[in-house]
């Protein structure tokens, strides 16, 4: 299985480049975009770190320790999709001209 090791790689990168990205950004609405997009890629990193764990030991503790895993994977990345469609929302607001 290649792809597990090429998603968490892909997902690692992702994190830290809206994680570095928020440091640069000053509108505080840009912000918190990039941090639900961070917060989606963490997700998917723990899942399918998860994921992979347990396809390479197969026991019953890789087992318990990739459920724990997948749950708060799925935590993570649902959580940062709903502040991603939320501050899009806001964002999209912000972009329309106002009209009288």
């Amino acid at each position: 299985m290649i792809i597990l090791p090429i998603v968490i790689i892909a997902t690692f990168i992702l994190y830290v480049y809206y994680k570095v990205m928020i440091n640069r950004e000053q509108d505080p609405l840009q912000q918190e975009l990039l941090n639900a997009k961070a917060r989606i890629s963490l997700g998917v990193l723990i899942s399918a770190f998860g994921i992979n764990q347990y396809l390479y030991y197969e026991t019953r503790i890789a087992l318990f320790v990739t459920i724990i895993f997948l749950f708060f994977g799925i935590l993570q990345g649902n959580a940062g999709y709903k502040r991603y469609k939320h501050y899009r929302k806001e964002w999209k607001k912000r972009e329309q001209p106002y009209t009288n």
